[in-house]
């Protein structure tokens, strides 16, 4: 790893093989930690979820008391089983180096919040923190379509947006970078939960299809299967409109990095065929560059609430 000076931390992944043998590693611990919540799990090398548990917290809490407890209760989960190492998959703006969550947009409980050394406290395993949608391109490496690549692009969608960047090998963690979320993408539009205007997230997330189907008289609850579903002209065009604003930040990716290969996550898999092939074609129509990988677009099977915590254990893995 850089050290803090550096410009760009990098999160070496150098052997591309399988994982290592399970006696060597026995199992690895994950956890995710969001607004409000705490997820933690028990896998397997092979990303096999062995056993999980759960707990909440008040977001809006002053101080870290009730981030704590949260925490406590889930890492019961690591009970009797001595993971190797325990990764976490955090919101918001992380300081790898010094095991805090900076920051997480109106949940003040998270600021500076020490989470590697509580964990550590609790488990007596060696643990990492990493933002949530960097760590996810591990799970994808690890477990999923990534397996055998060296550079490729994950994808969060739905209520949460972000991608994490395989390049080379090496996880893109640059000090101080974020998902991608707040990247601009239109310099008039919206204003941002972060202050700004255009952010990508404003025209990308569930929160944005809620409201530009209730205005199309689709519905206040609207959801992207449901969309698709009716298959009405209406709801094609809305569905066509979001494949088109998810797209907007893909290809900023895609012509800085040329990745080849995007995994889609989350709300995604209610798209069908139809929703993916939007985003792949959009893709591959702005690809200029000779030599360039032509841009493929797949969609995660895996379960939408393991996604975090593959992620973690592929950054034990990562470290082993």
């Amino acid at each position: 790893m850089a050290h803090r000076s550096s410009p760009l931390r990098l999160v070496r992944d150098p052997v591309p093989g399988p994982a290592p043998a399970p006696h060597a590693t026995r199992t690895l611990g994950a956890v995710e930690l969001v607004p409000g919540r705490v997820r933690a799990a028990v896998l397997s090398v092979s990303g096999r979820v062995v056993e999980r548990a759960e707990a909440s917290y008040d977001p809006a809490a002053p101080g870290a008391a009730d981030v704590d407890a949260a925490l406590a209760r889930a890492a019961l989960v690591f009970a009797g089983h001595e993971p190797a190492g325990v990764g976490v998959a955090a919101a918001g703006l992380v300081d790898p180096a010094a095991g805090l969550i900076i920051e997480v947009n109106d949940v003040p409980a998270l600021h500076g919040y020490p989470v590697t050394a509580r964990l550590a406290a609790l488990t007596g395993a060696p643990v990492r923190v990493e933002h949530r949608a960097r760590l996810q391109v591990l799970g994808d490496r690890w477990f999923g379509p990534g397996r055998g690549r060296t550079t490729f692009a994950s994808v969060s969608t739905g209520e949460v947006l972000g991608v994490g960047i395989l390049y080379r090998g090496e996880v893109l963690a640059p000090v101080g970078g974020r998902s991608g979320a707040h990247m601009t993408v239109s310099a008039s539009g919206e204003r941002c939960t972060c202050g700004n205007r255009g952010c990508w997230k404003t025209v990308a997330t569930t929160r944005w299809l809620r409201a530009r189907a209730a205005d199309a008289g689709l519905g206040t609850a609207a959801t992207l299967g449901g969309l698709v579903a009716r298959g009405d002209a209406r709801a094609r065009d809305l569905v066509a409109e979001y494949a088109e604003n998810l797209a907007l930040g893909l290809v900023n990716v895609q012509q800085l990095f040329a990745p080849g290969l995007f995994v889609l996550h989350g709300e995604a898999r209610e798209g069908g065929e139809r929703f993916r092939a939007l985003i792949e074609r959009r893709l591959r129509a702005d690809v200029a560059a000779a030599g360039a990988e032509e841009p493929r677009v797949l969609v995660s099977d895996a379960a939408v609430d393991d996604v975090a915590l593959l992620g973690g254990a592929g950054l034990v893995l990562t470290d082993l």
